[in-house]
């Protein structure tokens, strides 16, 4: 055999972006990934989501680098 003649399932196609990732995940699994950093989100949002991850998983450090 030289090589593979089909693709794996799960393997291939169209690579989803992560804002469809994301969606896909509060659709199917009512999980929701959102960074406070969007900007989407107004400032009293930007809020709510902070204060939500602090209760939940603790004060971020501070000078922590910023991903989003």
């Amino acid at each position: 055999m030289i090589g593979m003649r089909f693709t794996p399932k799960g393997f291939g196609g169209q690579r989803r972006n992560p804002d469809q990732v994301k969606r896909d995940g509060w659709h199917d699994q009512q999980m929701l990934a959102v960074s406070v950093h969007d900007d989407r989100l107004t400032w009293p949002e930007r809020a709510l989501v902070e204060q939500l991850g602090a209760k939940l998983f603790g004060p971020r450090p501070e000078g922590k680098a910023r991903n989003g």
